[in-house]
């Protein structure tokens, strides 16, 4: 009988795990297909429709700090959201996430141009991503959260590198939408079918908010507020007590991420307008070559997620940090060939082996730098400034970069080396230290 329970309760661990899973990546897809969406809309279109009155260099940077706005706002949503998160539960927080970033990124679709509105036209863009920003603040936080607190030991880093992987099918499905419509006439793009990729959001954003919503709360959770009622000291603020007593943990954490960032942006949304606008790449051959990279980043992220549970999260994330450091001047110098073939090589080994070697270990390292009463907004805050401070800036500093070097890539490289510096140095001041704490 006993044995007949037991393999009742794994059984149901296994599929809260997998009820998790989906729910935390469809979300983390939703967030990276609206992110990656307007990063590709921004390298190809949104100059022309909505700063058309700019010279051609001045509408690209124009339209990729229409990018980095969305960040402004992220840090703030990721404190807000991640505070109700850890005060009220998971659930609520991740339902008004997906449906934030949803509705906002559908809105987009339904936006006037400036032929149509003037400037009212950008300005609605730049509210929209506000909004997208603060929903997305906290999208990934909560969905590392979730998986964390289901995942059983020892296995963490595996579950949530799946969550990596979504990242990356979330910008292959904006790719390959753009890719899909940019064979259309240039006319027929222009006037109406760069709405499409944006209004077939909602699909996806429907399937997870219905997930979501018959999502139960995480056992750890529900056991870690039952501890705090019982001692009577459930943080009325968890940020509050994450600044008093996870200041080192937030400022590394922060600092750790900043590698994976700049190699995020720099593959996904600054490849696209550099490829096209400055060495001369067709449009579908350079969407084309980011959405075969990514194939490499979904398939070879959760392997080593499964190695860095095996010899050591911190271990993998140095090794992803070392590695994109050493293959940023090559990785240059394949794009620079102006071939098809060697620049899908080289994004493809930037996805496949630096892109996943980061991405594969961070959502458990994070994880395990906080415990479970603040931990959502623990990861949020380290996080969040980094997408404030890295990932968003990052694809107009490097066009910047580009254009204040005449088109030659070498800044960008050196950017990327020092973001990834910082990475490294990050992580094995963390790795010295005995941070990881139990759950409380």
């Amino acid at each position: 009988m006993s044995n007949t329970v037991a393999e009742g309760q794994s059984q149901a661990e296994r599929l809260n795990i997998r009820r998790a899973l989906l729910a935390a990546t469809i979300g983390t897809i939703i967030e990276w297909f609206d992110y990656a969406l307007y990063g590709a809309a921004a390298g190809l279109i949104i100059n022309k429709l909505f700063f058309p009155q700019l010279s051609a260099s001045v509408g690209v940077l124009a339209a990729f700090a229409t990018f980095a706005v969305g960040f402004v706002s992220r840090p703030l949503g990721g404190i807000i959201i991640s505070h109700v998160g850890d005060r009220f539960g998971r659930k609520p927080a991740l339902v008004f996430t997906i449906a934030l970033m949803g509705a906002s990124t559908v809105a987009m679709g339904l936006l006037p141009t400036y032929a149509q509105a003037g400037l009212w036209a950008p300005l609605l863009l730049v509210i929209l991503r506000l909004l997208q920003g603060f929903g997305a603040g906290a999208e990934y936080a909560g969905a590392v959260t979730l998986v964390a607190e289901y995942a059983p030991p020892g296995r963490k880093a595996y579950y949530t590198a799946y969550l990596q992987s979504a990242t990356v099918i979330g910008t292959m499905l904006a790719t390959l939408m753009f890719l899909m419509v940019s064979y259309l006439p240039e006319e027929t793009l222009f006037g109406w079918a760069w709405r499409i990729p944006f209004l077939m959001s909602a699909l996806l954003f429907f399937v997870a908010l219905y997930i979501r919503k018959n999502l139960d709360e995480t056992p750890e959770y529900v056991a870690a507020m039952q501890r705090a009622d019982a001692r009577r000291h459930a943080a009325r603020v968890p940020l509050g007590e994450l600044l008093r007593k996870s200041w080192r943990e937030v400022l590394f954490g922060f600092l750790s991420v900043t590698g994976h960032n700049a190699n995020v942006y720099i593959l996904s949304a600054f490849s696209l307008g550099y490829m096209t606008n400055t060495l001369g790449f067709a449009r579908t051959d350079a969407l084309l070559a980011v959405m075969i990279a990514t194939l490499t980043g979904i398939v070879m992220t959760p392997p080593m997620g499964a190695l860095a549970d095996r010899i050591g999260h911190a271990r993998v994330y140095l090794f992803g940090a070392v590695f994109v450091f050493v293959f940023a001047v090559p990785m240059f110098v394949l794009l620079e060939t102006r071939s098809v073939v060697l620049a899908t090589c080289g994004l493809s080994i930037g996805y496949g082996i630096g892109f996943a070697g980061l991405a594969s270990a961070q959502g458990a390292f994070l994880a395990n730098l906080f415990p479970t009463r603040y931990r959502f907004s623990g990861i949020a805050m380290s996080r969040e400034l980094s997408s404030l401070l890295i990932a968003g800036p990052t694809p107009f500093i490097a066009s910047a970069l580009v254009s204040a070097a005449d088109g030659k890539p070498d800044w960008v490289a050196l950017y990327l080396m020092l973001c990834c510096g910082v990475t490294a140095v990050a992580v094995l001041v963390i790795a010295s230290r005995s941070y990881e704490r139990p759950p409380a």
